[in-house]
């Protein structure tokens, strides 16, 4: 078996990442055109399984048409019978990815073959452990039903803002998908249950949360529930009648008594739930969190070496963030305590209410347009398709994270969206504002995501992969993209934000790692983060909380982020290097493993 994950020692050093070997030596061109038609073949099959397997993602990539319109009434099969046949398609994919060796292909056709071989076996090292779940609502985890994972968490906003309503075949298909509602979320209630009965259960904390947005989805006016209002407005927009109305009546009955059913099966286990935060505690944990680790991060590195370097980070983005708050007049106190006084200062906080929100975000949506007209300094593709920024559904803003981002679809027909949590507007401060439209949107996620789909030399299964320490590393190097195009010349206090956005993420690498490998508690890491982010008590708890159901994948930005700087800042002197060039190199492949990535750049310039 390869080993794309990049050495620990080469990482620490630089994270320079390993030292793979070169792009393919020369071969016949006939064997390297048949080998890699052969893969094209192949990864274009598994990416067609994929899209059966789980429907809402065709939905969500705009390829629910033509041969594969049946599935935009369908949802994914989480019926246990179901999760085990995708759980051996690993096995059998992954050996036929295998089957094609790797030395006999091309340039391109070797990434996409050593990014796929990374993440079948990153998925098959998880799938051991058997009371591990991730699919559609599900973030990645071992407990099923959380505040965060489960079906009920996605599924109000995927129908509202994803599945279309432009006639009466889509209003069909969205009958057709609520009817199936009450079978996913019971075979989430089944998989809670099965977990429990290996000791895997919940943290009491996480079931109250996951309690609390469960009775809310389910208590109250059904009509203003977002399952059944979108579409009623939406089917009348289009001259259809009778759509809110069968909708009421199904989640009045079937999808209540579902949601009913779960609460008891959640509400059954509080007794044996603890406050033990880590996901250690669990059989083979310890194996299991360095599985998560090293699917999120793509490397080989230890829960120790990320700790130690994110204690490394904090301080030295704390002794930059104490110059620039000392040149701002704030200079007594610790760092938390300086940045908690800018926050409240005059003009910082938007009014906590519908009209505080949406001045909120008339302000996040414009720097977006501001940072798009200095692109083109950098970039030498701009995206066609349109980004936005808004508000996360308020029936589920209680345990949410503060955002998400949601990828437009490849034909440009939806743009792409990020949803900002403004359950408390004193959580968002303005100063850390720019830094969260840069990373979400441009020249972040957004903007990289539609570049993606716009590539015509980018096979489709290229154009939907997604890679956490890819993906995230982007974001966040994306802020630092921001600054270097001045963004924050005349806003000093947004700089204060951006270095702070930095110490959150380094800090997450510091509590993720404590959590789940030294034993830290909940008080413990929240306390952590607290002192050295801006983030608030209440913020840094939902943080927390996501780190604790969510385990490894907060580790994915910082590592993400420092791959491509150091790779960037390797290969700058070297001959052919321009920045547009670069990026052009980092953004043609698609999300990838950072190893794959890694040889990418270095072989576009060599030394």
């Amino acid at each position: 078996m390869t080993d794309y994950a990049p050495d620990r020692r080469t990482l620490l050093a630089g994270l320079g990442g390993l030292a793979v070997a070169g792009i393919a030596g020369p071969v016949a061109a006939k064997e390297s055109v048949s080998a890699d038609a052969r893969l094209d073949a192949l990864l274009s099959a598994q990416f067609e399984q994929s899209l059966r397997d789980d429907p809402t993602r065709a939905t969500s990539l705009g390829l629910d048409t033509g041969a594969r319109a049946a599935l935009r009434a369908q949802f994914p099969d989480w019926s246990a019978a179901g999760r085990a046949a995708q759980a051996r398609r690993i096995d059998t994919d992954l050996a036929a990815v295998r089957a094609i060796a790797a030395d006999t292909l091309g340039d391109t056709a070797r990434v996409a073959h050593d990014s796929a071989e990374f993440d079948l076996a990153a998925r098959q090292r998880l799938a051991r452990f058997t009371y591990h779940s991730g699919g559609f609502g599900h973030r990645p985890g071992p407990y099923g039903v959380t505040q965060l994972g489960g079906f009920y968490t996605g599924v109000s906003t995927f129908m509202d803002s994803q599945h279309p309503v432009k006639d009466q075949a889509d209003a069909d298909a969205y009958m057709a998908r609520l009817a199936a509602i009450p079978a996913l979320l019971d075979a989430d209630t089944d998989i809670v249950r099965a977990n429990a009965a290996m000791e895997v259960v919940a943290p009491r904390f996480i079931l109250d949360q996951a309690l609390q947005q469960l009775a809310r989805l389910r208590d109250g006016d059904v009509a203003g529930k977002t399952l059944v209002a979108s579409i009623a407005r939406r089917s009348a927009e289009v001259g259809l009648s009778g759509y809110g109305d069968r909708a009421a009546a199904a989640f009045e009955g079937p999808i209540r008594a579902a949601l009913t059913r779960q609460i008891e099966a959640l509400t059954a286990l509080l007794p044996r739930a603890g406050v033990v935060a880590g996901v250690a505690r669990l059989p083979d944990g310890e194996a299991y969190y360095a599985a998560t680790l090293a699917q999120h991060t793509t490397t080989s590195l230890t829960a120790a070496e990320i700790h130690r370097i994110g204690r490394e980070q904090v301080a030295d983005l704390t002794s930059r963030m104490d110059a620039l708050l000392k040149a701002q007049g704030y200079k007594d106190g610790s760092i938390r305590d300086r940045l908690a006084a800018l926050g409240k200062a005059e003009g910082q906080l938007f009014a906590n209410d519908d009209a505080g929100r949406a001045e909120m975000l008339a302000y996040l949506n414009g720097l977006l347009v501001t940072v798009r007209g200095r692109l083109p300094q950098v970039f030498s593709r701009m995206p066609k398709a349109p980004y936005e920024i808004r508000r996360v559904p308020p029936e589920i803003e209680i345990g949410a994270p503060g955002g998400s981002a949601q990828a437009g679809t490849p034909d440009g027909s939806r743009p792409g969206i990020f949803f900002i949590n403004l359950r408390d507007t004193a959580e968002w401060p303005r100063y850390t504002l720019p830094t969260l439209a840069y990373h979400e949107g441009a020249p972040g996620h957004l903007f990289e995501g539609a570049l993606k789909y716009e590539d015509a030399e980018l096979p489709l299964y290229r154009q939907a992969s997604s890679v956490t320490a890819y993906g995230e590393g982007w974001g966040l190097y994306a802020e630092q993209v921001a600054d270097e195009l001045d963004m924050y010349d005349d806003d000093p206090l947004g700089k204060i934000g951006y270095l702070a956005s930095y110490a959150f993420r380094a800090s997450r690498l510091v509590v993720d790692t404590g959590l789940h490998a030294m034993g830290w508690s909940r008080e413990q890491a929240i306390d952590y983060m607290v002192e050295n982010s801006s983030t608030s008590p209440t913020a840094s708890r939902t943080e927390i909380d996501r780190y604790i159901v969510y385990p490894g994948q907060a580790c994915a930005y910082k590592v993400g982020q420092i791959a491509i700087s150091r790779v960037r800042d390797e290969v700058a002197g070297r001959p052919g290097y321009d920045i547009k060039r670069f990026h052009d190199v980092v953004l043609g492949a698609g999300r990838v493993p950072l190893a794959v990535l890694e040889r990418r750049v270095r072989a576009a310039f060599p030394a």
